[in-house]
Parts: C-alpha cells; structure tokens; sequence
C-alpha cells in the first residue's frame, strides 16, 4: 500500500463515519453507532500489515476497521441503512458485520466480546498451520475486562499466532483513561504474560503499519502474541448524541493538531512532493463514493419480512 493509498482509505473513512453521523441525526439511520473520526491511522495502519489471508476482529467502533480491510463503502453503509444489500443482509446494523473472504471476523458490541473469539480463530490457524495471524483490535476500556487478562494468558501459553492491538483514544465511552487505568500505559501488562508490550503513535500511519509489520512476521514464524497500544484520540463522541460534556473543548481543538489526516497530509506534500491540488482532487473522488453510497442505499431494497422467519426456522 502506497501513502497516496494510504491516505485514500483514511480519508474515505472520516468522510464516511461523517456521513453516518449526519444521516442519524437526520433520522435516516436507526438504532446507534460508534464512529471512529481521529483514529483512521490505527485502522488502515494495520490493515495494510496483514496478509489477505490474516484475520482481523473489531470493536463496536468497526466501520473503518472494515472499510480499511476492503469491505465496500456502499455494503456497510447498506447494512446501517437495514438493507438487504448489507454485509449482513440488512439484519445487524453497525454492530454485527464480518465478511470472512476479506479476512474480517466481525465487529462486536459487547465490550471486549472479539478477545477470546480472536483467540480462536489464532488456535484454528496454529492447529492448521495455515500461517495466518490474527489481528485483534479493541479499547482501552476493554483492556480492564477479565477476558483480556485470560485470553492473553493462554494465548501467551500456547504461543498462538494472534497481536493484541488496544485503540486507546483516551476515554472508555466517558471515563478517561487516568480515572479507569491503576497504570496508563496497556502495553506494560504485557510482561505479566510473557509477550512482547510495544506502545505506538496511533495518528502515524508508518508507525501503526512498521511496528504491526514487525509483530505479525515474528507471530507468523512461531513467537507468539504480541500487545500494541496506539495512542489516538477520539475526535467524534462516544456514539450519536453524545455531547461531550466530559470533556472540554480546548482539549479536543489541542487533540485535532495531531488528527492523522493532516499528518498524512503533510507528509505526502513533503516527502512525496504531492501538491495540495492532488490531495483535493483525492478528497473530492473520497467524497464521490461516498454520496454515491449514499444514493445506493436509498434505492436498495429492504429485506423481505418472511426471510426473517425462514431463517429463524431453519
């Protein structure tokens, strides 16, 4: 994956949580769903250090998680639009979308519920010996889940071929990390299970793919699991309608000086030699597919109410 690459998929993201902050407010979309603005970096970062055959669990937060996997824009957004054309035929919203031939094992709505489900699929591959590594991804909140202290311990164990890749953006939905952490830094509880603890940039997309990179071949070859902490932020609110009352506003503008878009975008004008014109012209083509998506789903078709019974019986 080139930066330019890169920085399409990052852009398509935001544009495209964006988009579903707006379309709830406005009431097209039902139900809820947690974006991830701020923490593109994190998603196409590791994204663009696996394998096809790798595997990848998410989050509640798991629409950029999918898209920065390959999923198509137009199917997740018909997903939350409850259409049949979605990823789960319009029956599980933003929480309950995986495609297997992508190598994406689902988002999940219980909090750190893809842990132990990821653990799985890396003890599959091991028996196998298949050379797929498992990349599970979850938040800082989910890291004080007694699922997390057990999984790692016998992934750890049993030398599973899976990374452990904490998106810690600062708040566990309103809780700050200082209030909810005895020690901040989730990569220190690494050492507690024998496994590599590594902390990371979150906004650098090279920093996010090279130590990933590093971590998913020594998986691959044998060592083992491996924890990652990338430090971000969570630029939009817990999920639609939260007004952010937690924290000020001050912090948030300080935070959005490390937004990895702009980071993105400085380097592909520094060091690729990119003028703003063609960054334009790349955020108007993000922005293309994104309205068209929006369009598809509005003319996509609901499911058919006796399916849902068909499939219940079956």
């Amino acid at each position: 994956m080139t930066p330019l690459q890169a920085y399409d998929l990052m852009v398509s993201i935001r544009l495209f949580e964006e988009a579903i902050e707006r379309l709830f407010l406005e009431g097209h979309i039902a139900g809820t769903a947690h974006t991830c603005i701020g923490q593109e970096a994190v998603a196409v970062g590791v994204a663009a250090a696996l394998q096809p055959h790798d595997a990848m669990t998410s989050t509640h937060r798991g629409h950029g998680h999918f898209i920065a996997r390959g999923a198509d824009p137009r199917r997740v957004m018909a997903e939350l639009f409850g259409r049949e054309a979605g990823y789960s035929r319009g029956r599980g919203g933003s929480q309950m979308m995986m495609d297997p031939a992508l190598g994406f094992y689902g988002a999940n709505g219980i909090t750190g519920g893809s842990i132990p489900f990821a653990a799985g699929l890396a003890l599959d591959a091991q028996l196998k010996k298949s050379g797929r590594v498992t990349a599970c991804l979850f938040g800082d909140g989910a890291s004080n889940q007694g699922v997390f202290h057990e999984t790692l311990n016998l992934a750890s164990l049993w030398k599973l071929p899976i990374l452990f890749i904490v998106e810690n953006n600062g708040y566990a939905m309103s809780t700050p990390t200082t209030r909810g952490l005895a020690n901040p830094c989730i990569a220190d509880r690494a050492h507690a299970y024998n496994m590599p603890g590594v902390t990371v940039d979150g906004n650098d997309f090279f920093a996010v793919r090279e130590q990933v990179q590093k971590l998913v071949e020594a998986a691959r070859s044998g060592a083992g699991p491996a924890l990652i902490e990338c430090l971000t932020y969570r630029i939009s609110g817990h999920s639609r309608g939260d007004p952010r009352t937690y924290r000020s506003r001050e912090e948030e503008l300080s935070a959005q000086k490390q937004d990895p878009l702009l980071r993105m975008e400085s380097h592909l004008t520094k060091h690729e030699s990119l003028p703003i014109a063609t960054l334009v012209a790349h955020q108007k083509q993000a922005q293309a597919l994104i309205d068209e998506a929006i369009r598809f789903c509005e003319t996509a078709p609901l499911p058919d109410p006796l399916d849902y019974l068909a499939e219940v019986l079956t």
